[in-house]
């Protein structure tokens, strides 16, 4: 198993073959459509090739693009790296090439949004039934297995709440049935947090986040084992999946610094947690790496460190002090996404839409993404903004 200073080293060396570089430090774009070739049999050998990072048609990718799979790759331990034009896309594509009318899934309930909506408006239109199952669930998952149980999402931590599963624990009831598993590893990146050393077979992320950095590129990437690659890589073909060679270079400059990043964002976010954990109006931190968080131990066991997101539950509130308490921030700017160098904010009265089986019955939940500002301006902006939240109950 690696370990995270191992990891930080291979984010500036991976994917910097010379034939990648040309001998400059940098992969070059390699930007192309059509590949030609000066012979039958030029043609025929790269066409036995074609899926193994091989010249042969823009869509299968250039010296660029193979560049980003293996660093991707070798990040996450896998066999190979699919790319995709945004997370949504990557998670979306990966579950088409596994799923069939009649097919079962087994999602976790505290999924991305966009995952839940696909389950719920693509998928049931192709006759696949999905099940919701509370992330913290752990090996009595197995209750939740059907003859035509054919993948186990998870997605650790959850969206907005942050639960963190028993990844272990479910993976191995997943083998014993013969069930494939697949990850969303957003949070965890690939240097914190490794799935496939942790039997997952496949590991995805939104590479718009922490790969790519500077919230100015769209990206998804998905790395297999050595099981499921060929299926994972011909599937996503077909459903012509590709990403621009502008923005494949754009994610390789954005994972050399994404060691020196994630210090600053996990340094600066539990800062700022322990502050909010002492405000009056806030009844607990769901960081992964406080005690508060469900499934903190499992957090411990088996993560490398944090970042820069996590959420609070407030004690009490209303749709007019949240709305009162994101108008009255500054530093923090309202958005949908994290990962990049600027603070963020997202708020959510109830889980209304957005939990299946797992209730909510506790108060407000603000998420935040700390971004790379100084930490006291950060601290001052929410303090006088809950101030405002606080004139508004």
């Amino acid at each position: 198993m690696t370990t995270k200073s191992d990891k930080n080293t291979l984010l500036v060396s991976t994917g910097r073959k010379k034939a990648y570089t040309h001998g400059v430090v940098n992969p070059v774009v390699q930007r192309a459509s059509t590949v030609v070739f000066d012979s039958v049999a030029e043609l025929k050998e790269a066409a036995k090739k074609r899926g193994d990072k091989t010249l042969f048609y823009g869509r299968r990718g250039t010296t660029t693009h193979f560049a980003l799979q293996e660093a991707i790759t070798e990040l996450e331990g896998g066999e190979g790296c699919a790319l995709y034009p945004c997370g949504a896309a990557a998670i979306s594509s990966t579950l088409l090439a596994f799923l069939k009318a009649g097919d079962h899934i087994l999602m976790v309930d505290t999924t991305y949004e966009p995952t839940r909506d696909f389950c719920d408006k693509i998928l049931a239109g192709f006759g696949v039934e999905t099940t919701y199952y509370p992330p913290t669930i752990g090996a009595d998952i197995k209750a939740l297995i059907k003859e035509n149980t054919k993948v186990l999402f998870l997605e650790s931590p959850g969206s907005i709440t942050m639960e963190i599963q028993d990844v272990p624990a479910m993976v191995a009831v997943a083998n014993e049935l013969g069930v494939m598993t697949i990850l969303d590893n957003t949070y965890g990146n690939g240097l914190h947090y490794r799935p496939l050393e942790h039997g997952v077979d496949i590991s995805i992320q939104a590479a718009t986040k922490y790969i790519v950095g500077h919230s100015d590129v769209m990206m998804g990437v998905a790395v297999a084992n050595k099981k499921y690659w060929p299926t994972l890589r011909e599937q996503s073909y077909l459903l012509g999946q590709c990403t621009s060679a502008d923005d494949a270079y754009l994610a390789l400059r954005g994972l050399r610094t994404m060691a020196v990043r994630l210090n600053q964002h996990e340094t600066a976010a539990i800062e700022v947690a322990k502050w909010l954990e002492q405000h009056p109006l806030v009844d607990h931190i769901r960081h992964p790496a406080f005690a508060t968080c469900p499934g903190h131990e499992f957090f411990k066991r088996d993560f490398d460190g944090s970042n820069g997101l996590f959420s609070l539950v407030m004690k009490q509130g209303n749709q007019s002090a949240i709305d009162a308490f994101l108008d009255g921030l500054n530093h923090f700017k309202m958005g949908f996404s994290w990962g990049g160098f600027e603070s963020l904010v997202t708020a959510n009265l109830t889980m209304k839409g957005l939990r299946s089986v797992t209730g909510w019955t506790q108060g407000p939940v603000i998420r935040l993404h700390i971004g790379l500002e100084d930490v006291d301006d950060l601290i001052a902006d929410l303090s006088q903004a809950l101030d405002i939240y606080q004139q508004n109950l």
